[in-house]
C-alpha cells in the first residue's frame, strides 16, 4: 500500500467493483481515453477483478485502486502496462473519473508511484504518454516531473472514427526525483 495525505494507493478487490462501477470503469469518455473497454455491468467489473487478483501473484504485475480516504471509494487506477525487466522499465497507465478530476488527484497518484517504485524497486525508468487530444494527461505527468522526449505523430489510431492521433511521451530516471 502507498499513502499520500488524501489517497490510498491499494491492490484491488472483489469490494471495488460497485465504486468502480460509479465513478470510472463504466464511463465511456474515461474508458476512450484510457484505451479500454466500457464495462457495462457490475458483474462484468468483477470477472476482471478477479483476473486482477490473481496477476498480483507475478512479480511484474503493478496495480493500484486509487482510493480517496475520506469516501473509501475507488475513485480510479493507476498501472504499468508493460514492465521490461531486462532493461528495468515500465510503462506507466493511469485514470481517474471525471467528478474526481481537476483536484490533483492523478498528480498525486503518479508521484507516489514513482517515489515507491524508485525506492522499492529495480526500475530504473518510468514512461507514458498521452494521446494529443488528452492534453490534460500530459500536465499530471509534467506535474509529476517527468520530462517531454518526443512526439510520435499520428501513431495512435481511433478505430471507432478514422482518425490518427499523436502519442506525446515523457519519462523520468532513478535519481532525478525531486
Amino acid at each position: 500500500m502507498i499513502e499520500t495525505d488524501r489517497l490510498k494507493l491499494r491492490s484491488f478487490t472483489l469490494q471495488d467493483a460497485g465504486s468502480m462501477y460509479m465513478n470510472w470503469i463504466n464511463d465511456p469518455e474515461i474508458q476512450r481515453n484510457y484505451g479500454e473497454p466500457v464495462y457495462e455491468s457490475i458483474a462484468l467489473v468483477e470477472e476482471l477483478l478477479q483476473k486482477w487478483i490473481l496477476f498480483y501473484a507475478r512479480e511484474d504485475f503493478y496495480r493500484w485502486a486509487v482510493i480517496l480516504k475520506d469516501m473509501e471509494t475507488c475513485i480510479g487506477q493507476i498501472a504499468f502496462y508493460h514492465v521490461d525487466s531486462e532493461h528495468h522499465q515500465a510503462d506507466i497507465e493511469y485514470c481517474i473519473g471525471q467528478a474526481f478530476q481537476n483536484e490533483g488527484y492523478a498528480s498525486e497518484t503518479l508521484r507516489a508511484v514513482i517515489q515507491y517504485i524508485f525506492a522499492h524497486t529495480r526500475l530504473h525508468r518510468l514512461q507514458a504518454y498521452h494521446r494529443g487530444r488528452n492534453t490534460v494527461s500530459g500536465m499530471v505527468l509534467k506535474k509529476a516531473n517527468m520530462k517531454y522526449e518526443g512526439t510520435l505523430k499520428e501513431s495512435f489510431y481511433y478505430s471507432d472514427t478514422g482518425e490518427y492521433d499523436d502519442k506525446h511521451y515523457y519519462g523520468i530516471v532513478k535519481g532525478s526525483v525531486e
